[in-house]
């Protein structure tokens, strides 16, 4: 008698688009993932950036009080913080896109209503639009770990890296919107300091399109496809590599989590009180425009060389040397908190610290995390790295003002020296 071979298991989340399933396969769809994710950045990034910054200039205004400004900063953390949870169960569900796609959209909902805020001049109103705008700083945070979907663990580190990267275009280019923007709302009738708002919108707008077509077949549900299709074959074959890959290391999660967090909470926190200091020393708003340019130039355009770092050496070595980048800007800005050069200086240096640890420490958590899990462990990451930072934020004014700028510098070395301590004494995997 002669059998006839079974037909092959598809696996649950196979998408036609990819069949049979092959590492070259998966490659081709990572690499135009990435390149998705990269340009939604962009798009995200020049949005944020206009907003941002306008964001706290119309909070004082319509609120009649500066005290209110930082309000803006605050509903934007707060924002991306609640909406951290619900998109990544989103994307346990249905998917990558359907995820990034909603938040984007949310935050261009956002937009609408701050512009109709500053139309009514109801301050009120303004928070809850700027707190929508915060989901696009989820989306924002989320598309990292996007990257490392289908990513190989060798190069998860350099992908993921690569879209973080991306955000710097945004980040430096959206700030100079704000004149356009103004023109532009003027140019429609629209009240003032309301025009850039509508960069948000159109922004926000093209990068849900983009994850909504760009994103398919959906990395997150191709990669679990992947798995399942690997584990098939590895059990047929008597191996157990799957079974060890699915098991979570709590320690490495844990470590993790705490070095993302306090990373952000130590940048936040110094960088937030910087140009306050410089202003109070009699700095112009050149140099303070200069330092904080700078300062975001450091967390971004050098995160690739960090990913490629922490491909070649290692998570932990490199988070450690991103708490030494941290230590060290924070001697700079504490010892020479009367020297616009140091201050300067130590801003890049933060920038570098947080961007070494933030991008060993994300890889480092989608190593640790079981396949299927994945989304929610990354979206509580992303609301303990909110939470830290508001509270790090609202914390700092406190300390600056009992013990200035330098003594600002030295508490926070605390957390540097927390992370370092925990990274050096948590368990291997």
């Amino acid at each position: 008698m002669s059998s006839t071979p079974a037909a092959p298991v598809r696996p649950p989340g196979a998408d036609a688009a990819i069949a049979p399933l092959t590492a070259e396969a998966v490659a081709a769809v990572q690499r135009r993932t990435r390149g998705v994710l990269m340009a939604g950045q962009v798009l995200a990034g020049l949005g944020m950036g206009a907003t941002l910054s306008i964001g706290a200039i119309l909070a004082a205004e319509i609120s009649g009080s500066p005290a209110f400004s930082g309000m803006a900063a605050t509903s934007v953390t707060l924002g991306a913080a609640l909406a951290a949870i619900p998109l990544a169960r989103l994307a346990r569900r249905a998917g990558r896109a359907p995820a990034l796609a909603t938040g984007a959209l949310a935050a261009a909902a956002g937009a609408v209503v701050a512009m109709l805020a500053a139309a009514l001049a109801s301050f009120p109103l303004l928070l809850l639009g700027i707190l929508l705008i915060g989901s696009g700083t989820a989306v924002n945070l989320q598309s990292r770990f996007a990257a490392a979907d289908l990513a190989a663990p060798a190069t998860r580190g350099r992908d993921l890296s690569l879209v973080v990267w991306a955000t710097t275009v945004g980040a430096v280019s959206g700030p100079n919107l704000i004149g356009p923007g103004e023109s532009l709302g003027a140019a429609l009738g629209l009240p003032d300091l309301s025009g850039p708002f509508l960069f948000t919108v159109v922004a926000q707008s093209l990068a849900a399109a983009l994850y909504l077509v760009g994103l398919r077949p959906d990395p997150l549900r191709l990669a679990e496809a992947w798995r399942a299709e690997q584990r098939l074959q590895e059990e047929r074959g008597g191996g157990a590599e799957a079974v060890v890959a699915a098991v979570e290391h709590q320690p490495s999660i844990r470590l993790a989590v705490l070095s993302i967090a306090l990373s952000h909470a130590t940048m936040v926190s110094v960088m937030a009180m910087t140009p306050v200091h410089l202003t109070a020393h009699g700095a112009s708003l050149v140099i303070v425009g200069f330092t904080i340019s700078l300062h975001i130039a450091g967390m971004y355009a050098l995160s690739p060389v960090f990913g490629i770092l922490a491909d070649r050496l290692g998570r932990r070595p490199t988070i450690l040397i991103g708490q030494g980048m941290l230590a060290a800007s924070l001697l700079m800005t504490g010892l020479g908190a009367e020297s616009e050069g140091w201050v300067v200086a130590g801003l890049i240096f933060l920038g570098l610290g947080w961007s070494a640890s933030t991008v060993a420490g994300s890889a480092l958590l989608t190593d640790s995390a079981a396949p299927e899990r994945r989304p929610i462990v990354q979206g509580r990451s992303d609301l303990v790295m909110s939470a830290a930072g508001a509270v790090g934020g609202a914390l700092a004014g406190v300390v600056l003002a009992a013990l200035g700028y330098g003594g600002l510098s030295f508490v926070t070395l605390a957390l540097v020296a927390l992370v370092a301590v925990a990274a050096a004494i948590t368990p291997r995997r």
